[in-house]
């Protein structure tokens, strides 16, 4: 079997450093940022990143399966953690969480930090799902104050924008 060629298609409006180890086919929506020292591998199937996602330093993104794995819009993968599942929009990982390939996110999850979520079956959590301590409790959130975080997110988004390539060399896109 011939190994696979890396392809890599990167929306003109992302922010992607060169310093991200890439492998395998990703797509990067727009507005998306991809911070230095961050891991993106399509090592079974591709991985198609949607637009105005924040991707930390020290996050790793791994696709295990064959079918394509796709994130959706807004999400937000802190440092050091670890993705190895699909999701919807407006997720947040935080740092050094991990979560399984048996597992789904839907919309607005937020996994804290340090936590592990595998699951035995595969699971697909619930939207406003919040998964915190060190025992990875469960509740449910209200979804008040999503407003406030939409718009400190957008906030924070500008600002690495702005300073990323200050610092930091960045990969071109070809300008889908």
């Amino acid at each position: 079997m011939a190994p696979t060629r890396d392809k890599f298609t990167i929306h003109s409006k992302a922010v992607v450093c060169q310093d991200v180890d890439m492998k395998g086919d990703i797509t990067i929506g727009s507005g998306t940022i991809v911070h230095p020292k961050a891991t993106i591998f399509a090592a079974s199937g591709p991985i198609i990143i949607g637009s105005g996602c924040i991707i930390e330093e020290g996050a790793i993104i791994l696709n295990r399966r064959k079918e394509v794995m796709r994130i959706g819009d807004d999400n937000l993968f802190e440092i050091g953690c670890r993705v190895e599942c699909p999701m919807g929009n407006f997720n947040t990982v935080c740092t050094r969480a991990r979560v399984h390939f048996t597992t789904r996110l839907s919309s607005y999850c937020v996994i804290g930090a340090g936590c592990l979520v595998v699951a035995t079956d595969e699971e697909i959590l619930d939207e406003f799902t919040v998964i915190y301590g060190p025992a990875a409790e469960r509740r449910v959130w209200s979804g008040q104050g999503r407003i406030q975080e939409a718009d400190l997110r957008r906030k924070h988004a500008e600002y690495l924008r702005e300073m990323l390539p200050k610092f930091n060399r960045l990969r071109r896109g070809d300008g889908v």
